[in-house]
């Protein structure tokens, strides 16, 4: 017997939470006892704010990478999830949702393209630096963030 089955029909948990399965949404069609809610959430741009009001049904998309954003996952990762799920939903618009192909991206994988300030720091010699040239580059650095 598989987890959901076993906590829906033996253990009879009054909760599972998930961020962003979206198999887990057909349960209800599937199974009795079970029902879909979501929390109400407020987009503005890349940001997003997760409201106090529990809402019947699932959530109408996944905001899995607003909240790894949340959690402090680094931008390199969330730009290279972006990439994934962008070549997912090329192939299919379900596909992001419900493909499954047995591998999963890691989240320390280097991303493929090296940023200009990365590219800049690995040919500087902090050893041969005046103050005064250190702290320029540290200026010229934070504009190439």
């Amino acid at each position: 017997m598989g987890v959901r089955e076993n906590l829906a029909n033996k253990i009879k948990a009054l909760t599972l939470f998930a961020t962003h399965y979206f198999e887990l949404t057909q349960l209800p069609e599937k199974m009795e006892g079970i029902a879909n809610v979501h929390l109400d959430a407020l987009e503005h741009g890349d940001t997003i704010a997760f409201m106090h009001s529990v809402q019947d049904g699932a959530a109408s998309k996944s905001y899995g990478l607003a909240v790894a954003a949340l959690a402090g996952v680094p931008k390199e990762v969330i730009k290279r999830a972006r990439q994934k799920l962008r070549e997912l939903e090329n192939i299919s618009p379900n596909a992001a949702a419900t493909q499954v192909d047995g591998t999963q991206m890691s989240l320390l994988s280097v991303p493929e393209e090296t940023s200009p300030a990365v590219e800049a720091l690995e040919n500087l010699d902090p050893d041969s630096l005046t103050p005064r040239q250190a702290l320029e580059w540290i200026y010229r650095l934070k504009s190439l963030v």
